[in-house]
């Protein structure tokens, strides 16, 4: 990404390891359980799905490989309606919406999905929304925002996608704690889980200012509602070349932490079109390799680690 940027910085928590589970959690929750029986559980997860046909087509592959276990689409984007398509045909994958408030490319940018008169403080003068996450804590109006998100996974149904989930693009409602209320309110309304951990590390905080105050009331509300929450995540952007990137991936789930984790992946072929929207079609490119070959299947087995997705997750927290 052309701002990979400011959320770089964001993720800076993220370089490193598995955040450690959570030690105690009431026995219903499945992270409990794992850690208990000291299981590790994984979604590996590719992000940005409807960005373009480049990452459309890698994103199928990864799913079909049998190792990505859930993707999630960003509906403003100009090749949504192909992976709309796509899932509407091939419900057995996992899809969330990636709910997105920000367009951060040079030459390649998009506009809200509802009508630009009712959330005129996510535009920019021409049009599109802002280029990122620090302009949307400068401008959005959290009601707006809510109007936004709503045609958001409004439209991802219209089209027929199965939802499984929701999370949150570069981060924008973890940024302001309105804006992190909009986000669990729309998991309660869709009925549909989130992207939240059920113990937020202080690095994370420092990273995601919204999540300073009021986690913990989130987590008990998502509890209460049987919508499951994640003991660590994982995503960085180092590596040089695909063996670097390997290296470090590996490294990282030899050292995942007993619990539900998720790994956060961007795939991508590099090709012409790609290379002319973002620096990060090389990085997008090794994504895809590593989680569509053999070698990484066998090394997750190995490892123990047993892949699952969020549909998955639900079906086993609400036993």
């Amino acid at each position: 990404m052309r701002k990979i940027l400011s959320v770089a910085c964001s993720f800076v928590l993220l370089a490193t390891l598995l955040f450690p589970a959570l030690a105690q959690v009431e026995a219903k929750n499945l992270s409990a359980t794992s850690a208990a029986t000291q299981k590790r559980y994984l979604i590996i997860h590719a992000d940005d799905a409807g960005m373009s046909h480049s990452v459309n087509m890698a994103t199928m592959a990864c799913l079909e490989s049998g190792i990505v276990s859930s993707t999630s689409i960003m509906v403003p984007t100009p090749w949504f309606s192909e992976f709309a398509d796509y899932a509407k045909k091939n419900p057995q994958h996992d899809y969330g919406v990636h709910l997105t408030l920000n367009s951060e490319w040079d030459h390649y940018r998009w506009g809200p999905v509802a009508p630009r008169e009712k959330v005129t403080s996510l535009i920019d003068k021409d049009g599109y929304l802002w280029d990122n996450v620090k302009q949307v804590v400068k401008h959005a109006k959290a009601d707006e925002v809510a109007i936004e998100l709503r045609a958001q996974i409004d439209r991802a149904k219209q089209f027929g996608i199965p939802l499984s989930h929701l999370d949150t693009h570069m981060g924008a409602l973890l940024s302001r704690p309105d804006l992190v209320q909009v986000y669990v309110n729309l998991a309660l309304e869709y009925a549909l889980p989130i992207l939240f951990l059920r113990d937020i590390p202080p690095r994370f905080i420092k990273a995601y200012p919204g999540l300073a105050t009021g986690t913990k009331r989130i987590v008990k509300t998502l509890d209460e509602n049987n919508l499951p929450l994640l003991d660590s995540v994982l995503q960085f952007y180092g590596g040089e070349n695909l063996v670097q990137r390997k290296e470090n991936y590996y490294h990282a789930l030899e050292n995942m932490e007993a619990g539900v984790g998720q790994l956060i992946i961007h795939c991508g072929f590099d090709n012409e079109e790609l290379r002319a929207i973002t620096k990060s079609a090389s990085r997008r490119n090794d994504d895809r390799l590593i989680f569509t070959s053999q070698e990484t299947a066998t090394f997750l087995k190995d490892q123990n680690i047993q892949l699952l997705n969020w549909k998955q997750l639900r079906a086993m927290q609400n036993r």
